[in-house]
């Protein structure tokens, strides 16, 4: 009995031992198998209508892109925008590309004409981000369409300047249909112009003014000092001379500070409105909001 007693007990601890060991491999072995969590993925910068953080994208192709881009703006006033990033972490893709689109507020305030076509490489896979505005013409079926047949395949083959183009081009169409209120009309030239003009002459008569003024308080204490008409004639000279430079210096002043004022701030600018962040080159949302739909693939 006692040696029964024994041989059991020592069965039972050789048994829990290999039961151990092979439930703490397979628990090794799962938590190897598990994906390990991604960190948040901080937003891109704003670096124009085209961000490409991957290189994939030639100099060349890019700036095709952001002229036919900026097209579409000025013939629409929507803002369609292109982004490709390495990986969008821990997120998906839909929920970066919301927070991208939140954030660069693409598209118009209270139009939300704003398109974000949004390349996560990597990860291999792509989304359309529709604003409130643009849902009715670009519609989730039809973004799924457009991935469908147009970027993914192209995407597959490595050809991603072909795909982008094509989607860029689709989407296009689709807003170009839809009927948005027009682009703010840029500033008349030839009335600014026209304006310009009228104030110089206006500036330059009241400094020449002076300056006959000046001219003639010399002459008169040349006169009154020396008796003489010689006098009189250098005193008037030097007067006009004075005072010409005198205004000719405040003109290239107020010259100065009118251009400083009035100059126009180099590179594209969107829609204003909330005040969307903006790149170094000008680029700028609108106030546009996303209205989370649109249409996500993969390759």
């Amino acid at each position: 009995m006692v040696v029964a007693a024994t041989c059991c007990v020592g069965g039972a601890r050789l048994l829990y031992r290999h039961v151990s060991r092979y439930l703490a491999l397979a628990c090794w072995i799962l938590a190897s198998l598990l994906p390990v969590q991604a960190a948040e993925v901080p937003l891109p910068d704003l670096q124009g209508r085209v961000t490409d953080l991957t290189d994939t994208l030639t100099l060349a192709q890019r700036q095709q892109l952001d002229a036919s881009l900026a097209g579409l703006e000025q013939r629409k006033g929507a803002q369609l925008v292109v982004v490709l990033v390495p990986t969008t972490g821990s997120d998906t893709i839909e929920q970066y590309a919301v927070r991208l689109f939140e954030q660069w507020q693409i598209g118009r305030k209270d139009v939300d004409d704003g398109i974000l076509l949004l390349v996560a490489k990597d990860d291999r896979a792509v989304r359309i981000e529709v604003g409130y505005g643009l849902e009715g013409a670009v519609t989730d079926a039809q973004s799924g369409r457009i991935i469908r047949e147009q970027i993914v395949p192209r995407f597959a083959e490595g050809q991603y300047d072909a795909g982008i183009v094509a989607g860029v081009d689709s989407l296009t169409r689709l807003i170009e249909g839809e009927a948005l209120p027009p682009p703010a009309a840029p500033a008349k030239p030839g009335a600014d112009e026209g304006m310009g003009e009228a104030w110089l002459a206006l500036l330059m008569f009241l400094l020449v003014l002076p300056a006959w003024a000046g001219g003639l308080i010399g002459a008169l204490a040349g006169w009154l000092l020396a008796g003489n008409w010689l006098f009189a004639a250098g005193g008037a000279v030097a007067g006009f001379l004075v005072s010409a430079l005198i205004g000719k210096s405040g003109l290239r002043q107020h010259i100065r500070k009118s251009a400083g004022r009035g100059g126009a701030p180099g590179g594209w600018r969107g829609g204003m409105g909330r005040g969307g962040g903006r790149s170094s080159g000008g680029f700028r949302g609108g106030g546009g909001r996303s209205g989370g739909g649109g249409a996500s693939g993969r390759w």
